[in-house]
């Protein structure tokens, strides 16, 4: 049977460092970092996802300021929100929760955020920096999943990792930090033809298809390290794309779902804000 990699445990070396880092500050009499969340309507998830955003905040010593606007916002507001909150200097990071509403270009509102509290990695500028290897704020999910897998011991370098999802958020910068760390990738998606026979090759294999329950042990080569980012509602529960009882008996290691990427994402965040401010602290 493989090892479940705990998200929780691999984030509490993380939310440590950060818990030193606002302590020295609030005992210096320094500001501590600020991270502002856009909010756009209430939607059930994403205001659920951006009150945990403001708990684990609170717990690491960070502040979080929710901004909430009604979902008929218009795009030009929003801007304008965003460039208020460029400008504010006691600001350090900056998210906004997608998907937005449909009358809103995402592209062209996630292009405001300044570079420099660009904490998620969305604006072109920082797409950019990151394919090129400059440096850049890394998107918290596929940092999230470096971490997890670096957590095994399992060395990346010279690895067939196969990446299943193409996502601008996900499957291609989780694809680029893998080969980052010399891993030889295999992007599948869609219209990949022989999924099955392509992951069985994988020593590294990341789910991020969301199709609860898609992978089961047919796919995983033995001894496999699984990345399981699949976040699907199935009846009230949260289930990842990995059949989680069958794959645990043939991976070596498998994140669960609640418990694994999930658990560190959050985390990610927040440490990219801590940066954020030492980069730009006046």
């Amino acid at each position: 049977m493989g090892m479940v990699i705990d998200g929780k445990s691999v984030a509490k070396k993380f939310k440590e460092e950060i818990i030193k880092f606002t302590e020295e500050r609030k005992n210096n009499s320094l500001r501590v970092p600020c991270l502002a969340t856009i909010l756009v309507g209430e939607d059930g998830g994403s205001l659920s996802y951006a009150n945990n955003q403001k708990k684990l905040c609170e717990q690491l010593g960070v502040i979080n300021r929710q901004v909430i606007t009604e979902s008929s916002v218009t795009e030009e507001r929003l801007i304008n929100i965003i460039e208020e909150l460029n400008d504010d200097c006691t600001v350090d990071g900056i998210i906004i929760q997608l998907p937005l509403p449909g009358h809103i270009n995402e592209k062209s509102v996630t292009s405001c955020i300044s570079r420099k509290k660009d904490v998620d990695g969305l604006t072109d500028i920082n797409t950019g920096k990151f394919y090129k290897g400059e440096e850049c704020f890394v998107p918290c999910t596929p940092q999230s999943i470096i971490n997890l897998i670096k957590s095994t011991g399992c060395e990346i370098k010279g690895k067939h990792a196969v990446v299943i999802g193409r996502s601008n958020i996900v499957g291609k910068p989780a694809a680029q930090l893998l080969l980052n760390d010399s891993a030889t990738v295999t992007i599948c998606h869609s219209k990949t033809t022989n999924l099955k026979e392509i992951c069985k090759t994988a020593d590294i294999l990341v789910c991020a298809l969301g199709k609860p329950g898609f992978i089961t042990k047919d796919y995983i080569r033995k001894g496999a390290v699984v990345i399981d980012v699949g976040t699907t509602v199935v009846e009230g529960k949260l289930r990842g794309d990995v059949c989680f009882d069958e794959v645990i008996d043939t991976a070596g290691f498998l994140t669960p779902v609640p418990g694994g990427v999930g658990a560190l994402t959050t985390t990610m965040l927040i440490k990219n804000t801590c940066e954020a401010m030492i980069k730009n602290v006046h």
